[in-house]
């Protein structure tokens, strides 16, 4: 059988199961896309917003109980539970399935389900993949056109027999004789799952239509099942940012950057260099997917289409490219709404409004408790509305990577750059890094170290120690010398509770010794934890920060790293015996050389 013809079985058979009054097949217009929207405000799904302040967008205010992704309800579902490893909820297939068929029997009655297809990546290139949505949400249907490139094009590739991932997503709340519908259809906590068959190449989601579970392009194709097929082809599909950087001299490099959520990977993907002369662009500011080129050489394309951001925090202040972004043509979820029918959230002005409806839908002022804005709330925005695009985004061969940078939130510690020795080093700088709690988020574990490995560990689709290992043979597939370089960074270094690196545009800084370093224009100093800077190789003209903060920020205090080889020894324990004896071998070294010191 072709996929064209797996295609149409899929859908009729999916049809007889869930049932929808009608099937809507996209074909990616802005026709189409603004019809639905439309549709959207007369059915009160969605809420036009002053077209005269910001024209082309939308508000949408979720059930309150359907506003983030559902990590104890989603699941890799494998033949063997090993496969899934230890960081994954794993269900198996043959008690899986039947749960959620039952679900499915009927699930889009009174609804109309929308087959829509899309890529992964520019229309066509080596390094996209395609999939197949079939939901019966407008909300998905409208996300997914702005996010992934959907309609006839990837049809014609489908007709021309390339495979393409199944991906099915019900609300989960069908509608029995007429049965008066709600803004947000969704199902209980316990009817949700957001399950994947990487072995099947297939995604179910069921239960929520928020946009991490119902989106089915984005983590759940993009990392899950991207990471697994990456595994099996020999690549790369990684929670990172893609950043173009031109120096004074037009020297053009390209870096990635992986870090944990709170750790400003948007804002320096759409960086404002403070260095006179240097300029950067943005090619993605979430996922990207590396390949070898015949050159030796690993390339990187953002798979994705469009941003979904999170508001609260962004301003002109944090990240004026992001807010010239959302200025039109964007959907907004559970963002405030002004007097004038614009958006607002926490951080976003210095004062907030007199009054406003809150995400719920409720009077609020600046007396009220709550956040006017969840803070999870978002933005949906195509790429091309940024104004530091760049061109090479649509790039079908992507973009050869120099750096590969990874961090966290710590505000002791870890030094504000420091480089791997190795690539082998670096695979262990990755699996490492992670992030301090503060007391605003869990208090109870204020001050403990949340590892996120990669910024993956909610997205590995398969045993996270196969997902190392995977990194290292890597490293191993390509000419050292072409290999990118790989880098650790903490912006967030305190000093009695404040920040001692400015960061936002003065990061430049540190990237251009990361260029240098990849350039081979500087030496660097041998610390036991990696390469450190030289001070006279940072760029540190006009930057207001004292001489003595300015090197306690490179500062390797060995008490406090003896404490983190505790904290790395208790990390490794997940993995089980199936970290990687390299991994070992690196903490071993990492010890050796502390003692040394």
């Amino acid at each position: 059988m072709n996929a064209k013809q797996r295609l149409s079985n899929w859908i009729h058979k999916t049809a007889e199961l869930c049932q929808p009054e009608k099937i809507i097949y996209w074909h990616g217009t802005d026709q189409e896309y603004h019809e639905l929207l439309e549709e959207m405000v007369k059915d009160k799904k969605a809420i036009r917003l002053n077209q005269e302040l910001r024209p082309g967008c939308f508000l949408f205010r979720s059930d309150p109980d359907d506003v983030a992704r559902v990590e104890n309800r989603t699941f890799i579902s494998t033949t063997l539970q090993r496969d899934a490893g230890p960081t994954n909820n794993w269900i198996s297939p043959k008690v899986l399935k039947p749960k959620m068929l039952k679900l499915y029997k009927g699930s889009m009655k009174g609804r109309t389900m929308y087959v829509i297809p899309y890529s992964m990546g520019p229309i066509g290139s080596k390094f996209s993949k395609i999939g197949v949505e079939l939901t019966d949400s407008p909300y998905v249907t409208v996300h997914m056109h702005i996010m992934t490139r959907t309609g006839d094009k990837v049809y014609d590739l489908i007709n021309q027999g390339q495979d393409f991932v199944k991906c099915l997503h019900s609300v989960g709340y069908p509608l029995e004789n007429n049965q008066h519908d709600v803004s947000w259809p969704s199902a209980p906590i316990e009817q949700k799952y957001i399950a994947h068959f990487p072995e099947e190449n297939m995604i179910w989601s069921y239960g929520s239509g928020y946009g991490g579970n119902a989106l089915l392009g984005k983590k759940c194709f993009a990392l899950r099942i991207a990471s697994y097929q990456a595994r099996n082809e020999g690549w790369l599909a990684e929670h990172m940012l893609i950043l173009k950087l031109t120096s004074p001299d037009n020297k053009v490099r390209y870096v990635t950057g992986a870090f944990p959520s709170a750790c400003g990977k948007t804002n320096l993907a759409m960086i404002n260099p403070s260095l006179p002369g240097w300029k950067a662009e943005t090619l993605g500011d979430d996922i990207a997917w590396l390949r070898f080129t015949k050159e030796g050489y690993l390339r990187a394309i953002n798979p994705e289409n469009g941003f979904f951001g999170v508001a609260p925090g962004t301003s002109y202040a944090t990240n004026p490219n992001a807010m010239k972004t959302i200025q039109h043509d964007t959907l907004f979820t559970n963002v405030a709404l002004t007097d004038e029918g614009d958006v607002w959230w926490n951080d976003m002005t210095p004062e907030p409004p007199s009054h406003l409806i809150d995400w719920l839908g409720n009077d609020w002022t600046p007396s009220c408790s709550e956040p006017a804005a969840h803070p999870n709330s978002r933005f949906t925005s195509p790429i091309t509305n940024n104004p530091i695009t760049a061109e090479e985004f649509e790039d079908p061969d992507g973009v050869p990577i120099s750096a590969i940078l990874f961090g966290g939130r710590r505000p002791n510690t870890i030094p504000l750059i420091h480089q791997s020795f190795s690539f082998q080093h670096g695979v262990f700088l990755g699996s490492i890094m992670g992030s301090e709690i503060t007391k605003a988020v869990i208090s109870s574990e204020y001050g403990r170290v949340r590892r996120d490995p990669f910024a993956m560990l909610p997205f590995i689709g398969y045993n996270i120690g196969d997902y190392v290992k995977h990194w290292l043979a890597i490293g191993r597939m390509g000419d050292p010398e072409k290999l990118p370089k790989i880098f650790y960074i903490n912006w967030f270094k305190k000093e009695n509770g404040k920040y001692l690196w400015p960061g936002f545009g003065e990061n430049s800084r540190i990237l251009k010794w990361v260029l240098d370093r990849c350039d081979n224009l500087v030496d660097a100093t041998v610390s036991p934890i990696g390469y450190l800077p030289k001070m006279e190789d940072l760029d540190r003209n006009s930057l207001n920060i004292t001489e003595e903060n300015f090197n306690k920020l490179f500062l390797i205090d060995k008490s406090l790293w003896s404490q983190e080889i505790d904290l790395i020894e208790e990390h490794y324990k997940i993995y089980g015996d199936s970290l990687p004896k390299e991994m070992r071998d690196e903490l071993d070294g990492l010890e050796k050389r502390l003692l040394l010191q």
